[in-house]
C-alpha cells in the first residue's frame, strides 16, 4: 500500500515531462507548420472542424450547467418530476437547424478543398513530375521529364508545384511529408497521385505513415527544397558521370564486383536497390544514420551488417560473418569509392 502511495508523488513530475517532451522536435516535419500552399490549406480545415468542434462543446456544457443551477430542486419544492417539454416545436427546430448550419459550415470548404488538392498536375508543364516508389525500406525517386533518379532525398526547386506518381514496389507503405502536405497510401499495382509546394529552400523530413515492416520507423526521407538556380546547377551534375579519384578506383572495382547488379551510379538507372548516383552529397545514410568523413563509422557499419541497423530489409551483410564477406581494407576502398559519387 505505502509503494501506492510513494507512486502518487511521481504524477507532478510526469506531467511536468509530458509538457515538457511535447514541445520537442523539428518545424520541419510539423503539420501544425505548414510550410507550402497545401499543408496550409490542410490545416485550416483542421483548425475549422476543430473550432466548430469547441463551439459544440462550449455551448452544450453552458446548456448543461445552466439547467444544472436553474432547475436544481430547492428546499421546499414538492414536484419530483420537472416539467416536460418533449412536445416544443421550437425546441425541435433548433436543435434540428443548428447541427445542419454547423454540417454546411464544415462540409462546404471540406469538399471544396478536397476537389481542389485532388488536382492533377502530372501534365502540367509548370510542375516538376517525380515518380515515387516505396520499398521496404527506402524510397525511389524518379524524374522521367528530367531523365535523372535518386533515392532517400527528393530534390526540389522552391515555389513550384511538384506533381507525384506514388505506387509501391512491394506492401503498402503510405508516403507523408507533414509540413508540405498530407499522408498518401502506396499501394502495388496502383499508382496514386498527389502534389505539394514548398515555399522555401529548406530540408523538410518525411516518414512512412503505414506499418510496413520491422523498420517500418527507419522508413525515413528528405525533402530538399532549393531555389531554382541550385536545383538546375543539381540536376546538371546528376546527369554528369562523377569524377572518381585515383585513390578510389580500387573502391570502384570493388563495388562493380560487389554492388553493381543492386545499385546504379548513373542519372537513370532504375535498379533492385537504391540509386547510389551523388550518394555523397545526400543528407543521410540510409535514411537514418549521420554521414561523416571518408571511413566514416556509420558507412562502415551499414556495409557491414546492414540488418543491425534496418532489420528486414534486402540488402546483403559483407561484414567477416556477412553472407558475402569482404576484407577489411575492401570496405575501407569500398567507402572511399562512395564517397566521390558527388
Amino acid at each position: 500500500m505505502n509503494r501506492w502511495q510513494n507512486l502518487w508523488r511521481f504524477i507532478p513530475l510526469f506531467g511536468l515531462m509530458m509538457l515538457l517532451l511535447t514541445g520537442c522536435g523539428s518545424d520541419t516535419i510539423s503539420a501544425l507548420r505548414p510550410r507550402g500552399p497545401v499543408a496550409r490549406d490542410q490545416l485550416f480545415l483542421m483548425k475549422l472542424s476543430l473550432g466548430i468542434m469547441i463551439v459544440v462543446v462550449l455551448v452544450v456544457f453552458a446548456i448543461y450547467l445552466y439547467v444544472l443551477v436553474r432547475f436544481r430542486k430547492k428546499k421546499g419544492d414538492k414536484d419530483i418530476i420537472p416539467k416536460q417539454v418533449e412536445g416544443s416545436h421550437t425546441l425541435e427546430i433548433i436543435w434540428t437547424v443548428v447541427p445542419i448550419i454547423l454540417l454546411l459550415i464544415l462540409a462546404v470548404p471540406t469538399v471544396s478543398y478536397t476537389v481542389k488538392l485532388a488536382e492533377n498536375n502530372i501534365q502540367n508543364k509548370d510542375a516538376i513530375h517525380v515518380k515515387v516508389t516505396a520499398h521496404q525500406f527506402w524510397w525511389q525517386f524518379d524524374y522521367p521529364e528530367l531523365g535523372i533518379a535518386t533515392a532517400q532525398d527528393m530534390v526540389i526547386p522552391a515555389g513550384k508545384k511538384i506533381a507525384l506518381e506514388i505506387t509501391s514496389a512491394d506492401v503498402i507503405h503510405s508516403f507523408w511529408v507533414p509540413s508540405l502536405a498530407g499522408k498518401q497510401d502506396t499501394n502495388v499495382g496502383m499508382t496514386n497521385i498527389m502534389y505539394f509546394e514548398a515555399d522555401d529552400a529548406a530540408v523538410f523530413l518525411g516518414k512512412c505513415a503505414e506499418l510496413c515492416g520491422a523498420s517500418h520507423a527507419l522508413m525515413d526521407f528528405k525533402v530538399v527544397s532549393k531555389s531554382e538556380a541550385d536545383f538546375t546547377k543539381w540536376v546538371d551534375k546528376m546527369k554528369q558521370p562523377a569524377v572518381i579519384p585515383a585513390d578510389a578506383k580500387a573502391g570502384e572495382q570493388v563495388f562493380k564486383d560487389n554492388c553493381l547488379s543492386c545499385h546504379a551510379v548513373n542519372a537513370q538507372g532504375l535498379g533492385f536497390g537504391p540509386n547510389l548516383n551523388g550518394f555523397a552529397s545526400r543528407e543521410m545514410i540510409a535514411g537514418v544514420l549521420p554521414k561523416g568523413t571518408a571511413n566514416d563509422k556509420s558507412l562502415h557499419d551499414w556495409i557491414s551488417n546492414p540488418q543491425e541497423v534496418k532489420p528486414g530489409n534486402k540488402m546483403p551483410a559483407f561484414g567477416p560473418t556477412g553472407s558475402k564477406p569482404l576484407q577489411e581494407q575492401q570496405i575501407n576502398d569500398l567507402i572511399k569509392y562512395l564517397n566521390a559519387l558527388k
